[in-house]
């Protein structure tokens, strides 16, 4: 029973993951899914996200829904780490069942927003900001 719940808390991060990776694909070479756009859905790394997602002044500078869903990545993403490598932890359906919920509100709140401030938020959590 626990390997299921621990699954599923693991599975609703990578839910997340993969909207903001195909997203990213999407947004930067079109939806046709060729070799382009797998090295582009390929680009998004797990902890250069998490900490994009986790830079607070960066987030403040777009709409709600973005934070919303940068807060659930960076939340989700710490969950899986529990879940799949601290085995002392213990979880409940209702765990897992708020994992699910999360993902499936910040993958909402995601596509809720325009296409502008989608774009500048995978500029920000692919590409690494330099100075001018």
């Amino acid at each position: 029973m626990q390997a299921n719940l621990r699954r599923a808390i693991s599975t609703a991060y990578y839910a997340v993951f993969h909207s903001l990776a195909r997203t990213a694909a999407d947004l930067i070479v079109g939806t046709d899914r060729n070799e382009a756009w797998h090295q582009a859905h390929r680009a998004l790394e797990h902890g250069s996200a998490k900490k994009a997602c986790l830079n607070q002044e960066a987030m403040l500078k777009f709409p709600s829904e973005i934070q919303e869903f940068a807060d659930a990545f960076a939340t989700l993403q710490a969950a899986r780490q529990r879940a799949d490598y601290s085995l002392e932890d213990r979880y409940s359906k209702l765990d897992a069942q708020a994992a699910t919920d999360r993902a499936h509100g910040a993958i909402g709140s995601l596509k809720a927003v325009g296409i502008k401030d989608r774009r500048r938020f995978v500029a920000h959590v692919l590409f690494r900001r330099r100075l001018p």
